[in-house]
């Protein structure tokens, strides 16, 4: 009976341990965690995943930071631009999807994405409708820079004198960003009415969209979901030189596919980049005690043709490259002559940083990146971050510019910031903790197969001491002599 018990707790040691290794192998239980994600993560109407697309519960924040510019007098004189930062001027960011419509049997989803901002005063430095900020007078650069060697040229330069506008000015930091009635472009607006008259840096961008966007709902290959296929009812862009800078690649960098491994590249399309970019692995971390991988934008993004050839399809006009770190998008911007960079020309090359006192880099503070769940592919902390720059010159046509450098000029810079919420964090604890737990079973199989072995080799030594102790009681004589 000791026997049969001894080998019956033997062989379930060795069943346990073998079974727990063989769906180690396996990966039994990882895949079965693996095909729950994969089906619950599809645009559908009345699931979690949809809602939380729909109308993504976590806060978003837009900050913005400006550029005071303090010496505009020996700007003019040649001397290098010395500028302050002020900011930030935070609005709590209202996002929903609405015209929500689902397509080709539910395996494309459309809708339009409306923006609205609301100043939140306790999160900034001071009153937009209040503070001036001196900057770069970007309506009439762009009119120089249209008119300049054309027969309007001189129109131009009688309506800068009459007008008594200069390359600076000095606005309130609610009229440079939605808006002001310049008379400039008023005046231009009765020869050429596809110009506005009201300028501003995100004029006509609160409570409006930036067109229709047409997504995969990953129905039939989870790498797909919420993936870009269409924008403006177009599949491509039309602005830069080559077919690849012309793609529209990734999602709208608000969800992602879940499973996502150190090795890929996160691609995201962007209407304020007017292009598509890629983010790649940098670190792993956790956020609300939830693991996370960082991604940030890739330094081939916008290095220069000689690190990477693939960007002279972003050279406007072809050649015309304005160096790394820096993009021209002024062909998005109705010819204004924008540039667009990482705060602070972060990562830019260094003659950037150098032609304007004041800047000052820092990766803690000027990076793009995005921390995201590897699991489910949820954002659970992310930050765009942005600058815009103005392209100034020596324009000899017109005497208002002077004798300033040719500069890449920074005007202003956002940081569009979200952390996920507790409740979605509680939410999301929830189900790594559930899948936690199948995944451990064959972990928990192993440490049984461990318990009974040890139990085995318990009863199996006390068996042999036992059968030891036997045998030498038989072999001593039955009549003991003294």
């Amino acid at each position: 009976m000791k026997s049969l018990c001894l080998v019956t707790v033997g062989v379930l040691a060795m069943t346990l341990l073998i079974a727990s290794i063989s769906l180690l192998v396996a990966h039994v239980f990882q895949t079965v965690v693996d095909l729950q994600v994969k089906q619950g993560t599809v645009l559908k109407n009345g699931t979690e995943t949809f809602e939380a697309w729909e109308d993504p519960p976590p806060p978003v924040y837009m900050q913005f930071y400006f550029f005071n510019v303090t010496n505009p007098l020996e700007v003019l004189q040649g001397a290098s631009p010395l500028v302050e930062e002020i900011g930030p001027y935070t609005y709590r960011e209202y996002r929903p999807r609405v015209h929500v419509q689902f397509l080709d049997n539910g395996t494309k989803v459309s809708a339009l994405n409306p923006k609205t901002y609301i100043f939140e005063p306790q999160k900034s430095v001071g009153d937009p409708e209040v503070d001036l900020i001196r900057t770069v007078n970007i309506p009439a650069v762009t009119a120089m820079e249209w008119t300049r060697s054309t027969p309007l040229q001189f129109a131009t330069e009688v309506l800068l004198l009459l007008y008594q506008e200069s390359l600076f000015t000095v606005h309130s930091v609610h009229e440079l960003l939605w808006g002001y009635k310049d008379r400039l472009l008023s005046t231009i607006h009765v020869l050429h009415p596809e110009i506005d008259p009201v300028f501003g840096l995100f004029s006509k961008m609160n409570g409006t969209d930036d067109g229709e966007y047409v997504f995969l709902s990953g129905e039939t290959n989870y790498l797909n979901f919420s993936r870009i296929v269409e924008w403006k009812g177009k599949e491509s862009l039309s602005w830069w030189t080559t077919e690849a800078c012309n793609m529209i690649n990734g999602t709208d960098g608000t969800s992602f596919h879940p499973l996502i491994n150190k090795d890929e590249n996160i691609y995201i399309f962007s209407s304020d980049f007017c292009r598509s970019l890629y983010l790649v692995y940098d670190s792993s971390g956790a956020v609300a005690g939830i693991p996370t991988y960082r991604f940030v934008p890739s330094s081939m993004v916008f290095a220069n043709t000689t690190v990477n050839p693939d960007n002279a399809g972003f050279c406007i006009p072809p050649g015309n490259c304005p160096g790394t770190g820096v993009l021209n998008v002024s062909i998005c911007k109705q010819g204004a002559p924008i540039f667009l960079s990482a705060p602070h020309f972060y990562q830019a090359d260094p003659k950037f940083i150098e032609d304007i006192r004041g800047m000052r880099p820092r990766k803690e503070y000027h990076e793009t990146f995005l921390d995201i769940n590897p699991l489910t592919g949820l954002v659970l902390q992310a930050a765009k971050r942005m600058q815009i720059n103005v392209h100034v010159r020596k324009l000899p046509e017109f005497f208002e510019t002077g004798n300033i450098r040719t500069l890449v000029f920074p005007v202003m810079y956002i940081n569009e910031s979200v952390l996920i919420d507790e409740a979605s964090a509680s939410k999301l604890r929830h189900v790594l903790l559930e899948a936690s737990v199948v995944t451990g079973i064959p972990f928990v199989i192993m440490a049984l197969g461990i318990v009974f072995g040890i139990v085995f080799t318990v009863l199996a030594c006390r068996s042999r001491g036992i059968s030891e102790e036997s045998t030498e009681e038989e072999r001593s004589p039955l009549i003991r002599t003294s």
